[in-house]
């Protein structure tokens, strides 16, 4: 776990993602929140959240306002790297509803324990702290899109 300052100058512990917005184009560094989701400190847009957790980090990255999606993937596979740009999609398509958690199996077995991941990629969808929905194998756009979308909370106004 890393300890630095969020976006609005005041001390955070955790870890800092720098998320960069899909409308201005802006670098923003963002620590993971249970309230709210992160918007672009330079033009206010919600950004695309998308995360890397580790052991150490994941219960703190999973626990956040939006929908989660747990990416439970590994570098070597196939079918993950299909999943892989469908999700950094809905990060920015779905930004301020949803937020992509992504853990490297390899290097994070003990999630995958905690998960049964026994096939990659497994896909563990959280709303409010709890599992919602479980999508285990490569799933086209529009699948996974109908699969995630009963899960997702409304649009926020002005989002």
């Amino acid at each position: 776990m890393t300890t630095g300052h969020g976006t609005e100058g005041r001390q955070t512990c955790g870890p800092i993602s720098i998320l960069r917005c899909a409308h201005c184009g802006a670098a923003n560094r963002i620590a993971p929140s249970p309230r709210g989701a992160p918007h672009c400190g330079t033009c206010g847009k919600p950004l695309p959240w998308l995360v890397n957790a580790t052991d150490a980090t994941f219960d703190v990255e999973t626990h956040a306002a939006p929908t989660v999606i747990v990416d439970l993937w590994a570098p070597w596979c196939g079918p993950c790297r299909f999943v892989g740009p469908i999700l950094e999609e809905l990060s920015r398509e779905l930004a301020g509803r949803l937020k992509v958690v992504k853990v490297n199996v390899d290097e994070n077995q003990g999630l995958a324990l905690r998960y049964d991941a026994r096939s990659i990629p497994t896909l563990i969808v959280i709303r409010d702290g709890v599992v919602v929905d479980r999508v285990v194998g490569a799933l086209p756009k529009a699948d996974l899109v109908a699969r995630l979308t009963p899960n997702l909370k409304p649009p926020r106004s002005g989002s």
